[in-house]
């Protein structure tokens, strides 16, 4: 027979026949512990005192796998003890779980279940949705959960025909990951949190949504094509996150010398502060190289003038713009990195004559290293060699057409 945990959930002891013993696998002839299914884990607890490991289903039963080969024979009267605590939590957690779907229906569009899990450490919801949901919507869907639980809303549970059942708009089906809800059977079992929530499932749940606690929304993901997951904690996981999210919410709070209402307010001003802060840097960076290369000595070749000179914690690319920012028409810009290898970058205007990728070729000829460019502007690095020896060299370049 199928385990007898969903109709009656608070049964944590009970007493069986055993029907079958294959090596440490156990068939009883009725059972309360659950079998894993639909992302809910199967139960713990022991069978004639041997620790029970794993319970799944075994085609019309339910087979228990034991820690080791039991001592008791087929025909004994054994007695089974579902562990309080884990069943307990995977109530609270199952239930939590329609709580948090019933939200998902009044601030979701087009929505649909998309599969659940329980773990030890959180509960998973998988939706699918048209909604982007984004931090303001994951609030709302814990404040929503949260207040069906504060409601204290009637669960209940019973069988439907299933062809009744599926011709029901209000019922969320999937299955998929509800195993055994479907299968062919002539009915379906439906679990309703009374006013909120009516879902095809064949979990443990408890009678009142009081008794579920605290749930605590973690985070969000996309797991897949059109699926959005929330993860949430119920119980003293939840209860100690919520803790922890507090504490840092104080903590930010003083570190800003503000209170928490303000907070969010706050830290938009300092990031906005900040962001303008960081543009007029980089604007004064920006005129500080354009100074530089203004300052840089003038040499004439070919009557064209050649501006060189060295730049020290300047990087290539801010080096690169500057001198292209710089450079005239009818002139060379040549900078060189202030550094043990360093980087070369020359801007030639369009009547100079010159072409910027031809000294850095020469140059990397000379002194290694790489780098390229075109006509009016080019760059390499890396070269082997002293940035005075560089200027030195591009003082005496000379081209080669």
């Amino acid at each position: 027979m199928q385990t007898r945990a969903p109709a009656e959930p608070e049964v944590r002891e009970f007493t069986a026949a055993v029907v079958d013993i294959d090596d440490r696998t156990v068939t009883l002839d009725r059972t309360y512990f659950y079998a894993e299914s639909g992302g809910q884990p199967a139960d713990r607890g022991t069978l004639g005192g041997i620790r029970v490991v794993d319970v799944q289903k075994d085609g019309d039963g339910v087979a228990h796998t034991l820690a080791t080969a039991p001592e008791f024979e087929v025909g004994e009267e054994v007695t089974g003890i579902i562990d309080d605590d884990f069943r307990t939590y995977c109530m609270r957690a199952h239930t939590a779980s329609h709580l948090l779907y019933g939200a998902g229906r009044r601030v979701l569009d087009d929505l649909g279940y998309g599969g659940f899990d329980i773990s030890e450490e959180k509960v998973r919801v998988d939706f699918t949705t048209t909604t982007d949901i984004d931090d303001e919507t994951l609030v709302e869907l814990e404040r929503l959960t949260n207040r069906a639980v504060w409601e204290s809303r009637d669960v209940s549970w019973e069988e439907v025909p299933t062809e009744e059942a599926i011709d029901r708009e209000d019922v969320a089906f999937n299955t998929k990951t509800e195993e055994g809800v479907m299968d062919d059977a002539d009915t379906v079992r439906i679990v309703e949190v009374e006013g909120w929530d009516v879902a095809a499932c064949g979990g443990t749940h408890v009678a009142n949504t009081s008794e579920i606690g605290p749930v605590t929304v973690l985070d969000r993901s996309n797991p897949g094509e059109g699926l959005t997951r929330v993860e949430f904690a119920v119980g003293p996981d939840g209860v100690d996150r919520r803790a922890t999210q507090h504490r840092a919410l104080r903590e930010s709070a003083a570190a800003l010398e503000t209170n928490t209402d303000d907070l969010a307010a706050t830290a938009a001003a300092i990031r906005s502060e900040r962001d303008e802060l960081r543009d007029r840097v980089r604007e004064l960076e920006r005129a500080a190289v354009a100074d530089a290369i203004d300052g840089f000595e003038t040499v004439e070749k070919d009557d064209t003038a050649w501006r060189l000179g060295t730049l020290d914690g300047v990087d290539t690319n801010d080096a690169g713009e500057a001198a292209k920012d710089a450079v005239g028409d009818a002139e060379v810009i040549v900078a060189v990195g202030d550094e043990e290898r360093p980087y070369v970058v020359v801007a030639a205007g369009t009547d100079s004559d010159v072409h910027a990728g031809d000294v850095i070729d020469d140059l990397t000829d000379v002194y290694g290293g790489g780098g390229g460019g075109g006509p009016p502007f080019a760059q390499g690095g890396g070269l082997d060699a002293s940035p005075a020896e560089v200027l030195d060299e591009i003082r005496d370049w000379e081209s080669a057409e």
